[in-house]
């Protein structure tokens, strides 16, 4: 192994691992956005540093009774 390489032996190795875990991060919110009622593709907020937590804190104090049928 020579100096510099990734998991797979090559540079990109960590940029496939980030990759991994965007889509383990950004999944669940998109399923969790519509149930919300609010949009799926502000699960890609989820990105952002604290991004999430913020997400998380937006879903929890929600008002219930918007998107109930």
């Amino acid at each position: 192994m020579g100096y510099g390489t990734g998991a797979f032996g090559f540079m990109g190795g960590g940029l496939f691992w980030m990759l991994i875990a965007a889509v383990l991060v950004v999944v669940p919110f998109w399923r969790l956005m519509p149930r919300a009622g609010l949009p799926t593709w502000l699960a890609l907020v989820a990105l952002i540093p604290l991004g999430a937590i913020v997400l998380l804190w937006i879903v929890a104090f929600r008002d219930g009774s918007e998107g109930a049928a």
